[in-house]
């Protein structure tokens, strides 16, 4: 099938870059590779109030009314619809149902995903002690030890919640000093009764039987056990960008080059959102991103 435009990715960013799309009177579909909409946004569990002149309860609610916005317009967005191929040079994209399409335009916004530790343990208990985050069921960790593995702003975050509904929490950070934001460190320094922090700790195991028992550490040369009923691990995001680098520039984290029209390497292929940004990712910026590869690519259907 051909199409003008085809977006990689339904969070914020391929949303955007669709309704723009449609605004400029562009032909294009979204394909999504999750069976719903909203990316990222749908593991915030927390307030959105700094995106301009929207204020959620979380991002599932958010994604709610972006969702409505789409379907104002009628975007073609197709969701449970995986990538088996892409050949970014002649805009061919093959879909694990066999579907091919074609397009003059590729937009990219296939966004991040968590890191994992890769240390033994991690997988076999996840969901059994294991989790990316505990706020979508705070309660739950009342009264438990919980090892938090990160220094930025969501292991601060998630300690300060926990910590105020009663878990004893113990963050290790691998660096000497947390990575954090400064409001959330000033808070932990003000808040800090129910946390421990262990600092320059490498996580080596996640032990257990049948649910989490602990963690087994490095930490100045010796090795050591941290008990622990759960074990969060919040060590930052890679981006979802293996498919294409071979094909794209990338830096060494592996995040798409772009230009100031959010172009890629090759041309006519556009990256935008998280995928291309890792200096602001976010939901805001993940929006402009999806307007302004749209308005370059009208401007160049124009011509």
């Amino acid at each position: 099938m051909e199409h003008e435009v085809i977006i990689l990715g339904a969070g914020p960013a391929g949303l955007s870059a669709a309704l723009w799309c449609a605004d400029l009177g562009l032909e294009a579909v979204v394909f999504e590779r999750r069976g719903e909409i909203g990316g990222q946004l749908l593991w915030v569990n927390n307030p959105v109030h700094n995106h301009l002149g929207v204020r959620a309860a979380n991002g599932r609610e958010l994604r709610d009314l972006f969702a409505a916005h789409a379907n104002q317009f009628q975007l073609d967005i197709r969701t449970s619809s995986p990538i088996s191929n892409i050949e970014l040079a002649s805009k061919r994209v093959a879909l694990e149902n066999g579907a091919t399409h074609r397009a003059r335009f590729i937009i990219i916004a296939t966004g991040l995903r968590r890191r994992r530790l890769g240390i033994p343990g991690e997988h076999e208990f996840e969901g059994r002690g294991v989790f990316a985050s505990a706020t979508a069921d705070l309660e739950s960790f009342r009264g438990k030890r919980v090892c938090i593995v990160g220094g930025g702003d969501g292991a601060v975050e998630n300690a300060l919640m926990l910590a105020a509904v009663g878990a004893h929490v113990t963050i290790l950070h691998r660096r000497s000093k947390l990575s954090a934001r400064r409001q959330f460190l000033e808070r932990l320094r003000r808040e800090k009764s129910g946390i421990e922090l262990l600092t320059e700790a490498e996580p080596r195991r996640i032990y257990g039987n049948d649910v989490v028992a602990g963690l087994e550490i490095e930490r100045q040369g010796r090795r050591q056990s941290v008990e622990a009923d759960a074990v969060l691990i919040r060590i930052g995001f890679e981006p979802n960008s293996e498919l294409f680098r071979a094909a794209l520039d990338t830096d060494a984290r592996g995040y798409i080059r772009v230009n100031r029209e959010l172009e890629t390497s090759v041309g006519d292929v556009f990256a935008v959102g998280d995928v291309s940004n890792p200096l602001a990712p976010t939901v805001s910026s993940a929006v402009g991103d999806g307007a302004t590869a749209a308005k370059v690519i009208a401007s160049r259907v124009r011509v």
